[in-house]
């Protein structure tokens, strides 16, 4: 059976997950559309999750999932006719980086349509986390392998933004899921700007096709259009009829592009197709990328301070990292191990 990278803490006993097992379902997340704040930690390569608080917990992270999750479905029907449920496997663990230009526009790249597991769709650099791999080691491991951007040292600061329970196929109606994952979001903010950014991108054509940067209204549009989210506060009026992009031509020459903004709030669809769209879980992290700029003063952006939506409507906060700040001098786990 392959590493444990996943594990819950329930009734104070630190257990496994099933393939099969739904994250949320089993740390209690009921039907809301939540998100959902948990306790975690990352210790020997191994995600450790709770709702409640525990010794070695180092953040308190939003943690969701899509309204149409296939390993909700299974928690209300486990024995799914027919499907092939895998009796030695696991939930694997994610990386992803939303990269923050100094002028507030954050990378988005488009998978290859050659791809197995999410072909054609935006999302922001990432992937597996290696065994014994440091989060923000990952994180900076996958962009540098997708778009060939290293960042200098003492140039950017970081701080992680929530957990996406993630599935692919992402819908039943699609087929049963091959992969399941909990991905971590990372926001990275470069002290360069988007210009000096693109200026060194190389985009890995094996893996990604087009790039291009939002901002903060476009974002909000996009990440409102999932089910269950709220109406984008911008009228359809207001928002741009497209965005710029960059295209990579089969001999791996880019030219500038102009994407429609209709691709942009496509939803996921309930039957199998690869048309191009931003995936849930990027609209998700957008929307916390969103609460982020919204929320954080100078100060609590160098300390790693974060506003739960729900306490920022009561004025209050909670902090997931103190004294974590990223100077990129060094990489940072932003779970560290206990003191001894």
């Amino acid at each position: 059976m392959a590493a444990t990278r996943v594990l819950l803490l329930l009734s104070g006993r630190p257990e496994s997950v099933s393939f099969v097992q739904s994250v949320c379902g089993l740390l209690g997340a009921g039907s809301g559309p939540g998100p959902w704040p948990m306790y975690c930690s990352l210790k020997r390569g191994q995600l450790v999750l709770s709702d409640r608080p525990f010794p070695s917990a180092s953040a308190r992270l939003p943690l969701q999932r899509p309204a149409f999750c296939p390993f909700a479905a299974f928690n209300q029907q486990p024995k799914a006719p027919g499907a092939p449920l895998p009796a030695d496997r696991g939930v694997d663990l994610g990386v992803a980086i939303i990269l923050q230009s100094s002028d507030r526009t954050v990378l988005l790249t488009r998978r290859t349509r050659t791809l197995s597991i999410y072909p054609n769709l935006w999302v922001p650099p990432g992937g597996h986390v290696e065994l014994h791999e440091e989060l923000l080691d990952g994180g900076l491991r996958e962009l540098w392998e997708e778009t060939g951007l290293q960042l200098p040292q003492g140039q950017f600061s970081w701080v992680p933004l929530g957990l996406w329970e993630s599935a692919y196929p992402p819908r039943l109606s699609w087929g049963f899921p091959k992969y399941h994952h909990i991905v971590l979001y990372l926001l990275v903010i470069s002290q360069e700007s988007q210009q000096q950014l693109q200026a060194r991108i190389q985009p890995n054509p094996s893996e990604v096709s087009a790039f291009m940067w939002l901002g903060p209204d476009v974002a909000a549009a996009v990440a409102a259009t999932e089910d269950g989210t709220e109406i984008p506060r911008l009228p359809p009026e207001d928002l741009p009829p497209s965005v710029l992009a960059v295209e990579l031509e089969e001999d791996g020459r880019a030219r500038p592009s102009v994407l429609p903004m209709s691709t942009l709030l496509r939803t996921t669809p309930p039957i199998a197709e690869d048309k191009e769209r931003v995936s849930t879980g990027t609209k998700f992290a957008l929307g916390l990328w969103l609460q982020h700029l919204g929320s954080v003063t100078p100060l609590s952006c160098e300390s790693g301070a974060y506003m739960d939506p729900d306490q920022q409507r009561k004025n209050r906060t909670w902090t997931l990292f103190p004294q974590t700040r990223g100077l990129g001098n060094e990489v940072h786990n932003p779970f560290p191990s206990p003191p001894p």
